[in-house]
């Protein structure tokens, strides 16, 4: 149940940045839930590899290296899911801070006290 949650409220920081960003399109609901899934997918199989592959470039630049696969992702989403557009690396790389920013707001509204 908290999966299909944190899906739902990606969909919602998807949307929500699709208005907000001028170069950055959703079509519809359906659309931001795909993207939500792709996403989740991509950074659970994807990411790592990129991860690995790039580790000398990541330590020279101290992480920062990280925001650009981030962005990498978002654009390969883009090119994967049609009704999902992304206008070049720079709004990707602000779509991807700001949805880790916004998805970190919303998931810890999931949050139980214990």
């Amino acid at each position: 149940m908290k999966l299909i949650l944190r899906i739902l409220l990606s969909a919602l920081a998807v949307i929500l940045l699709a208005n907000f960003l001028p170069h950055v399109s959703v079509d519809s609901y359906v659309t931001a839930i795909i993207v939500a899934i792709v996403l989740s997918l991509l950074n659970f199989l994807v990411k790592p590899i990129l991860v690995i592959l790039t580790l000398p470039v990541t330590i020279i630049t101290f992480g920062l290296f990280l925001l650009i696969i981030n962005a990498l992702i978002i654009l390969l989403a883009d090119n994967l899911i049609e009704g999902f557009n992304v206008d070049g690396l720079w709004w990707a790389l602000l779509f991807s801070l700001l949805l880790s920013f916004l998805q970190s707001v919303l998931f810890s509204l999931l949050k139980e006290d214990k």
